[in-house]
């Protein structure tokens, strides 16, 4: 099988060089023919141009910063589109626009290819060690046929749904982190101003629940995605004192707490509607009920 990998930056060179090491023949293109350096002198052929190496590719990658570099390489003038041929595969890596995706799918349909977003999770670390989740879009006989050398590049390789999928995980995902990362900035932030040594704040919280990852590993699965809220793992009304004495805290030493302010209001909504001995994340429900009624329910989910 030939593989195309097009985008040879901090994620697209390592995930390149697995897909070399599993015994793939690779024919590589990026801006930058000296990014290509290693990848070639390692065995990997040069594609003049993202239309030429979709010529002679049975499955071509891409590794892009963004929408903008992802559509010019697949729709643009010398571009994958026009390369590509009947039965072949385009595979997205990049973190993209669903919107996107879904409309150049349409655009290669049309040809007879396929069309894949596969966005990964775990950084040039694991980019290098193949430790990443790979979260794939698309016709599932498709990903079936191609699993073998996604595996190649990440050992944790899901498929999502239908195209788009994997782009909508993937943001979902980095949108949690970047909450929680806001989160841990204003208790981090508070706790050290009110009095405790940075590295004593840290292996506390590191230590407790929330550094071992308790509540995906252990809470959540039974209790907001089971449905289940009573018994409490921890009432409503206790979660709703503690924050409630963080921010109070946080008035005493002037430090501003944005996302705590949310989840307190968020708490206190749920109190009101009779909730307070429920376990604590039965708050959930009301961004449930914005969202139209949605409901986030995984009955199989188990301890990790």
């Amino acid at each position: 099988m030939n593989i195309g990998f097009i985008g040879l930056g901090n994620m697209g060179n390592p995930i390149a060089a697995n897909i070399l090491k599993a015994g793939y023949s690779l024919k590589v293109h990026d801006l930058s023919a000296e990014a290509a350096r290693p990848l070639l002198e390692a065995g990997s052929s040069w594609g003049d141009s993202p239309r030429a190496l979709a010529e002679a590719s049975d499955i071509i990658f891409t590794s892009l910063p963004g929408p903008p570099e992802v559509e010019a390489v697949a729709l643009g003038e010398g571009g994958i589109i026009e390369g590509i041929r009947p039965g072949s595969v385009y595979i997205d890596l990049s973190t993209n626009s669903p919107t996107l995706v879904r409309r150049i799918y349409s655009v290669f349909q049309e040809k007879g290819a396929h069309v894949m977003d596969a966005p990964v999770s775990g950084g040039p670390a694991g980019a290098r060690t193949g430790k990443m989740a790979v979260m794939v879009g698309g016709d599932e006989e498709i990903f079936q046929k191609c699993k073998p050398v996604l595996d190649s590049i990440g050992d944790k390789v899901s498929y999502t749904g239908k195209i788009g999928c994997g782009s909508i995980c993937k943001l979902m995902h980095n949108c949690i982190n970047y909450g929680i990362q806001t989160a841990i900035a204003e208790c981090f932030t508070l706790g050290v101003k009110a009095g405790v040594e940075p590295e004593a704040l840290w292996r506390a919280v590191s230590e407790g629940g929330v550094g071992r990852g308790t509540l995906f590993s252990n809470v959540l699965p039974e209790t907001y995605l089971q449905g289940h809220f009573d018994p409490p793992h921890f009432a409503l009304r206790l979660a709703l004192k503690d924050v409630n004495l963080a921010i109070s805290l946080a008035r005493e030493f002037n430090v501003p707490m944005a996302i705590a302010d949310i989840a307190f209001q968020e708490l206190t909504m749920a109190l009101n509607r009779g909730w307070g001995d429920r376990d604590s994340r039965v708050a959930m429900l009301l961004q449930e009920e914005r969202a139209g009624g949605v409901e986030f329910r995984v009955p199989g989910a188990k301890k990790q």
